[in-house]
């Protein structure tokens, strides 16, 4: 047994003492321990990746990756262990689905970051789109706000200056009047005498009058429109320093949870995406599961019927020391 045989036994959780009695099994498990080592250094850039897309800083995702690969590969390594191969086969079929359903999960959880740094270039450009589209949703919900805050100012406003345009029309007629009736011009309100005569008098001070009546009621609603106008002013001001602050955090939209968003947008979007990323996927649920697998389908071997052997010469030395302890209280 040379040192890279007896290091992937190691891997492969088999006993190294009871292997060392039988070299024919010695292939077999070094190719075990193999696919678990794989398994937990793909895990271990795996992590590496989605921690780095969350903390953006590369010790703390090697630190984290490193540890998650170090856990894959105790997990898979007592997976793989655990299954006995000299009880009957459903026996070993029970024991093995379950192994099986925990593996299928842990292929999954490893692939999903490893499918996001193989189409990280679509994926950016996704996340892009994502950003644009929620910038436009942002964009449209503060319109409605705007609308909705400065609604009742801009309707008081628009009373104002209808009323404003009302006196200023009004004034407009007076003022077309009295040039009429100056000019002899023959209406139905004016005398059709030309000259300043006693109708042009009396309209020279309705037009006066009317002037009048509009810069008061402009003095009277100044101070109101100026107040109207500085809290339309103030809720533009305050939207629109939410808006920037909110977009602030769109253009930071791109943490790992984001990142499956675009992954599903764009497998959904496009069927050959969607394709390679399964293939992806079972590729790893393939990898994960195939030590279980092949300790499940392998005949029973040396080792096996020696691992019983040292199992079963256990139980019955502890049951004797039991028996023996038992009769040495009575």
């Amino acid at each position: 047994m040379n040192g890279l045989q007896h290091f992937l036994i190691l891997c492969s959780g088999g006993n190294i003492h009871i292997l060392k009695k039988t070299p024919s099994e010695w292939n077999k498990f070094a190719g075990i321990g193999g696919i678990v080592l794989f398994t937990a250094i793909f895990a271990t850039l795996s992590a590496g990746y989605a921690i780095f897309t969350v903390f953006d800083d590369y010790w703390v995702a090697a630190g984290f990756g490193l540890l998650w690969g170090l856990m894959i590969f105790n997990l898979d390594r007592y997976i793989v262990s655990s299954i006995k191969k000299t009880v009957g086969w459903w026996h070993q079929l029970l024991m093995t689905l379950p192994r099986l359903a925990l593996a299928t999960f842990l292929g999954i959880i490893i692939a999903k970051p490893l499918e996001l740094k193989i189409f990280e270039k679509e994926v950016n450009k996704q996340l892009n789109t994502i950003i644009q589209r929620n910038k436009k949703q942002l964009q449209a919900e503060m319109n409605g706000r705007i609308l909705q805050q400065s609604g009742p100012f801009d309707t008081e406003k628009k009373e104002i200056n209808d009323k404003i345009a009302a006196y200023r029309i009004s004034y407009d007629s007076a003022a077309i009047e009295l040039e009429k009736e100056i000019l002899g011009t023959k209406t139905g309100l004016t005398s059709g005498k030309e000259g300043y005569g006693p109708n042009a008098k009396r309209k020279a001070e309705l037009k006066e009058q009317r002037r009048q009546d509009l810069e008061n009621y402009q003095k009277q609603v100044a101070p109101r429109l100026e107040y109207l106008d500085k809290e339309v002013s103030k809720v533009y001001t305050n939207l629109e320093t939410e808006r920037k602050s909110t977009e602030t955090f769109e253009d930071k939209f791109n943490g790992f949870a984001a990142r499956l968003q675009a992954l599903d947008e764009l497998g959904k979007n496009s069927a050959i995406i969607a394709l390679a990323a399964s293939f992806i996927m079972g590729m790893f649920i393939c990898l994960e599961i195939s030590p279980v697998l092949i300790k499940l389908i392998s005949n029973v071997g040396p080792y096996d019927y020696l691992l019983e052997k040292t199992e079963h010469s256990f139980k019955v030395y502890a049951k004797e020391k039991i028996a023996k302890g038992d009769m040495s209280t009575e």
